[in-house]
């Protein structure tokens, strides 16, 4: 009987090392959190679910507006997201001293002016408002798309105006930057809205009846969505392990189907 508890305690003492390491390895696992705009959750959950059958867990973190995702990721709340073009994470660093780095593109997404109260450019009529976004980046491209519509002119020597650089604006139209994430909401009561396609997306915005769209070409460059993470992770070999899940065939017919040829896939674009 003793030799038998002898035996059994031995046991034990030999598997406890076993049972630690095994538990061990299942909790270091780690999840890797992607910041995301909500409208982006329908393109990456075939992604998520194909990089767990490779061992890797994604958590996807929703945000509303443009200013959480990157305050999020120097903060290590997330690991890394995917919502803005290299001249937003630029802009960014220089303003808030980060250190945000671009690690593989994900898709373009033109600018389009959206309007529920005409139907066509010439519609608009003098003194009426038009919102367009606030943040450096798309405030600049809006004004652009406004300009390239004919409604209004802007400085030449100036890359991203501001309403400060508007040269001309026959109609005096009246040109309100606000959130981007409002730009869909203004739209009751402003005349059009310059809207991001991912608000647009949220909105249900008929991009098909749009007023006007963004240009695209090699212009377009800077505007090429990203993934981005801080610095310190830019080899991160899972990170990598992801951008690959993420530029596939199989993605850009869901980004596809997802925002209605909205937005289109850029790891290989050919921008003329």
């Amino acid at each position: 009987m003793k030799t038998s508890f002898k035996r059994f305690a031995w046991l034990v003492l030999l598997l406890i090392p076993l049972l630690i390491v095994s538990g061990c390895g299942k909790s270091s696992q780690k999840t890797i959190k992607v910041g995301i705009m909500g409208s982006d959750e329908k393109i990456w959950t075939p992604i998520k679910a194909k990089l767990a059958k490779e061992g890797v867990k994604i958590k996807l973190v929703s945000f509303t507006d443009y200013n959480q995702p990157n305050a999020a990721l120097t903060s290590h709340e997330i690991d890394l997201n995917s919502f803005q073009n290299r001249y937003f994470m630029n802009t960014w660093n220089k303003a808030h001293k980060t250190h945000i780095v671009a690690f593989a593109d994900t898709y373009l997404a033109p600018l389009r002016l959206y309007s529920k109260k005409v139907t066509k450019l010439s519609q608009i009529k003098r003194g009426d408002q038009i919102t367009i976004p606030n943040d450096a980046t798309n405030e600049g491209r809006a004004l652009h798309l406004l300009a390239s519509a004919g409604l209004i002119k802007v400085d030449s020597k100036v890359g991203l105006p501001t309403p400060k650089d508007i040269t001309a604006n026959k109609l005096q139209l009246k040109i309100t930057p606000v959130d981007a994430a409002q730009t869909p909401r203004s739209l009751s009561d402003a005349t059009a809205a310059v809207v991001n396609n991912e608000f647009a997306a949220s909105a249900k915005l008929d991009a098909k009846k749009a007023l006007f769209k963004e240009a695209v070409n090699q212009d377009s460059r800077p505007y090429i969505n990203i993934l981005a993470t801080n610095k310190a992770d830019k080899n991160n070999a899972t990170f990598k392990k992801i951008a690959k899940a993420y530029q596939t065939a199989a993605n850009k017919k869901n980004i596809a189907k997802v925002y209605d040829g909205l937005s289109i896939p850029a790891w290989n674009l050919n921008l003329k």
